[in-house]
């Protein structure tokens, strides 16, 4: 199973972004292939950063077409497929032992597995001390 780091998400983030931002300078009708040839280097940099998903074959298809190409869409599949990557488990525990999530993620054990959460105080209600 491929384990998502922070290293290969930002490269496959900066990579996806380059792409965009040069496919949108280049223009619309872009020059001989240099497209194409910047969405097989996008393309192949997010596979070996998140692994194969079936969302990178449309967006590579959709690349093809002219006035299509200004879209940001290498950077809304990247964004996508880290997302369901993440839920799906195949990012790393945190080096500090909670989820980068503000409201507390999951506690993590010596060996990686998710633990339960410790026992909350209880609260009073009442109003009274």
């Amino acid at each position: 199973m491929l384990i998502l780091t922070r290293k290969r998400i930002i490269a496959v983030f900066a990579a996806a972004v380059a792409a965009d931002v040069i496919q949108i300078m280049l223009g619309p009708l872009g020059w001989s292939f240099a497209d194409e040839i910047i969405d097989v280097i996008t393309m192949g940099v997010a596979i070996w950063a998140l692994g194969f998903h079936p969302l990178l074959l449309p967006t590579f298809l959709v690349e093809l077409f002219p006035i299509v190409d200004m879209l940001p869409t290498w950077t809304a599949c990247v964004a996508a497929v880290v997302l369901l990557r993440r839920r799906a488990g195949y990012s790393e525990p945190p080096i500090n032992g909670r989820d980068s999530v503000v409201s507390g993620g999951p506690i993590y054990s010596e060996t990686g597995e998710p633990q339960p959460p410790p026992p909350k105080e209880p609260r009073n209600i009442t109003g009274t001390g």
